[in-house]
C-alpha cells in the first residue's frame, strides 16, 4: 500500500467496505459497523470490558504459546476463566491504524499484557504488527453476526525489507472471529490451528462497549 494511503484519515468503513464488499458490509449487525468505523483523536481512546469465558491449549499450543514470548506474547499464556479482560484501542497516528492493549486478570498473579497494531497496508490490505518485527497479513470476511479475520502469511520486517515467512515456519492458521451478541456485547474468539497438529489455543471472551 502506497505511503499517502497507508496515514489516510479515511473513515475505517470505507477501508472496510474496500476489504469485504460494501454488500457485505451492509448487512453486518449496526454496532459491529459502529466499532469498526470508529476513529479516534490523538489524545482518545476506547475501552472495552468484559471476562475471559473460556482458554483451551493443546500441549503443543502452551509450547508455543511460551515461544512466543520471544517476540511480545502474542497468545495468551494462562488457562485461567472467569476472569477480567479489557481491551484498549488508540489511534496510531503515524500509520493511520490502530494500537490494541489486552489486558488479561489471572487468578494469581500478575495480568498478562498484549500488545499489537492493526494498519491497512500489505498484500492483503490488512495487517497485524504482534512485536519484534513480526507481522501478520490478514484477510477478512463478513458473517452475518460480525467480522472474521483470518491469517494468510506471516512475515518480518528487517530494516526496509519484508520477508515473507514460509507456511511451515508459522504456526498455522490464525483466525479471530468479531460476533455481535446484541444489547451492546460482543464475543472475541481467537483459534490457532495447525494442519498436521490440529487446534493448539482457542480463547473466547465476552465484552461490553465503553
Amino acid at each position: 500500500m502506497a505511503r499517502e494511503d497507508a496515514v489516510s484519515s479515511a473513515p475505517y468503513d470505507t477501508r472496510f467496505r474496500r476489504l469485504i464488499g460494501s454488500e457485505n458490509w451492509e448487512r453486518l449487525p449496526n454496532a459491529v459497523q459502529r466499532r469498526f468505523s470508529k476513529r479516534l483523536g490523538a489524545n482518545s481512546v476506547v475501552c472495552y470490558r468484559g471476562v475471559i469465558e473460556k482458554t483451551r491449549h493443546s500441549r503443543l499450543g502452551r509450547a508455543l504459546a511460551q515461544f512466543c514470548r520471544l517476540v511480545g506474547g502474542p497468545l495468551p499464556l494462562y488457562p485461567d476463566t472467569a476472569v477480567p479482560a479489557v481491551v484498549i484501542v488508540s489511534e496510531d497516528m503515524a500509520s493511520g491504524g490502530q494500537c490494541w492493549t489486552r489486558i488479561y486478570a489471572r487468578k494469581h498473579g500478575f495480568p498478562q499484557v498484549i500488545h499489537s497494531a492493526k494498519r491497512f497496508a500489505g498484500p492483503t490490505g490488512l495487517e497485524e504488527y504482534l512485536g519484534k518485527d513480526l507481522g501478520m497479513a490478514l484477510r477478512v470476511y463478513a458473517e452475518p453476526d460480525g467480522l472474521v479475520f483470518r491469517s494468510d502469511h506471516y512475515f518480518l520486517l528487517i530494516g526496509r525489507m519484508r520477508i515473507k515467512l514460509p507456511h511451515w515456519i508459522g504456526p498455522g492458521n490464525t483466525t479471530v472471529r468479531h460476533r455481535d451478541l446484541g444489547g451492546g456485547r460482543f464475543a472475541f474468539e481467537l483459534d490457532v490451528d495447525h494442519p498436521l497438529f490440529g487446534k493448539l489455543v482457542h480463547q473466547r471472551a465476552i465484552f461490553s462497549d465503553d
